[in-house]
């Protein structure tokens, strides 16, 4: 796969050039600022680029608003955001503006090698992953609707599983539970969400565009640093 980077530190910068090429991937630019990223991004013709929240010169936005001028320019790239940080807020931006498939992680998930490469291949193949302190984030927003209310604690556990990308068979793994179970759960999250249970990437975009839009109540036992939301427990 064919790899545009753009990060400031040069340490983060260099060490996902070698862990992708290591994993078999060219990397076709490794940017310090988003100012060529635009051009290159055209010029190289990446299959997936992977960017920085936080770029200079200011070191506040500029990362959000060069990926959201990718998404303009080229609406099919697939984009992966990292942050230092939960930016709930550039997280939305993102989702709201969806496109192509979009991933948003925390850079202390680039220490777990084998997860971030699985990470950016299911990226570049459609899906979308979210961070789970991200998704724990969005689930705990404060406002109430009787959608969200309306779900059980085992749908908001798949809601947030959903949202990191996975497949059916996957979240049935995570929690323990037959594939014919989760298919369930989705078919009743969609229900009571009032969204179609469209196939792939849309209908995770859909809730999690759904919670972002009307904010969702707190699941029971999740939040930024409550993994039960994304792990599961057995059933």
């Amino acid at each position: 796969m064919r790899i545009l980077i753009c990060e400031d530190s040069v340490l983060l910068r260099e060490g996902l050039v070698r862990l992708l090429e290591h994993a078999g991937h060219e990397v076709v630019a490794a940017l310090p600022d988003a100012d060529e990223l635009l051009r290159r991004a055209v010029e190289a013709d990446p299959e997936l680029c992977i960017l920085d929240v936080r770029l200079p010169p200011s070191h506040t936005d500029e990362g959000i608003r060069a990926a959201l001028e990718m998404r303009r320019a080229r609406p099919g790239l697939p984009l992966l955001v990292l942050s230092q940080y939960v930016e709930e807020r550039y997280a939305s931006e993102l989702i709201a503006a969806q496109g192509g498939a979009f991933g948003y992680l925390l850079k202390d998930r680039v220490a777990d090698v084998g997860e971030f490469v699985d990470s950016i291949e299911r990226i570049a193949a459609g899906a979308t992953v979210l961070d789970p302190e991200v998704v724990a984030q969005l689930l705990t927003r404060r406002g109430r609707d009787d959608r969200m209310r309306a779900l059980t604690d085992r749908e908001r556990i798949v809601l947030a599983a959903l949202a990191e990308g996975r497949s059916n068979q996957a979240i049935a793994s995570l929690l323990f539970l037959s594939e014919a179970s989760v298919e369930k759960h989705i078919t009743a999250i969609f229900q009571k969400l009032r969204l179609e249970p469209d196939d792939g990437n849309r209908r995770v975009l859909a809730a999690i565009a759904h919670l972002e839009s009307t904010g969702g109540i707190p699941a029971t036992g999740s939040g930024p640093n409550d993994r039960t939301s994304q792990t599961g427990t057995h059933s």
